[in-house]
């Protein structure tokens, strides 16, 4: 399967960088570009991309108010920040507007690779800082009604929130990473959900996960 890519930087060296990586992987077709960010939602409604690759500071519209916009217009369309540095506060804030991950541009190359096919199969684990600043925002919330899901599948979300990729979490319950994958969609289906940072949330709201000592 192809995943259809929008890159969005103002620089050309960036671009020009991702453009390298993802042509060393076939599924990876790029759309489009765009160098300011009130060229994203335009770009976004006339190439229909899978995925966005979008710079945290532009011009006109910086990332953050982006991707806000774009996930109001396109829930479908997954956002991936790529910033120069790996602090999570700007971070944060792109996932709460809708923002599936991110990366950091002087990563390898292989390791954007990975990352990115596994969010585009839904995959990736959620970043071990992420979900702890999600913790922070949301811990106060809390609930009994875990009714929904069956006992197996509260032990795939709370390993969904500790961080645990499909594999990990197939290794730890002595499954097969193709269950585990069942099960999620199953979780998913029945709580109304759309992706791993959706359902790390929950797992927060809903009390399964304590706080970090």
């Amino acid at each position: 399967m192809s995943y259809r890519i929008l890159i969005c930087d103002d620089h050309e060296h960036a671009r020009k960088a991702m453009r390298i990586i993802l042509a060393e992987d076939e599924r990876f077709t790029i759309v489009g570009e765009a160098k300011r960010g009130d060229e994203i939602l335009f770009l976004t409604e006339q190439l229909m991309p899978d995925m966005i690759l979008m710079d945290i500071n532009m011009p006109s519209l910086n990332g953050l108010e982006a991707t806000r916009l774009v996930k109001e217009r396109f829930p479908y369309v997954k956002i991936v920040m790529v910033t120069v540095s790996d602090d999570v506060t700007n971070l944060f804030e792109a996932i709460k507007n809708g923002a599936q991950g991110y990366l950091v541009k002087n990563l390898n190359p292989s390791i954007w690779l990975s990352y990115l096919h596994a969010l585009a199969t839904d995959s990736a684990p959620m970043p071990q800082a992420i979900a702890n600043r999600i913790l922070a925002e949301f811990t106060g919330m809390k609930s009994s009604d875990h009714t929904l899901l069956t006992p197996r599948e509260q032990e795939i979300l709370t390993r969904v929130a500790q961080g645990l990729s499909n594999r990990e979490i197939a290794v730890e319950l002595v499954i097969s990473e193709y269950t585990v994958k069942n099960h999620l969609k199953n979780i998913m289906q029945k709580l109304h959900l759309n992706n791993r940072v959706q359902l790390t949330r929950y797992a927060y709201e809903q009390g399964f996960m304590k706080r970090p000592t």
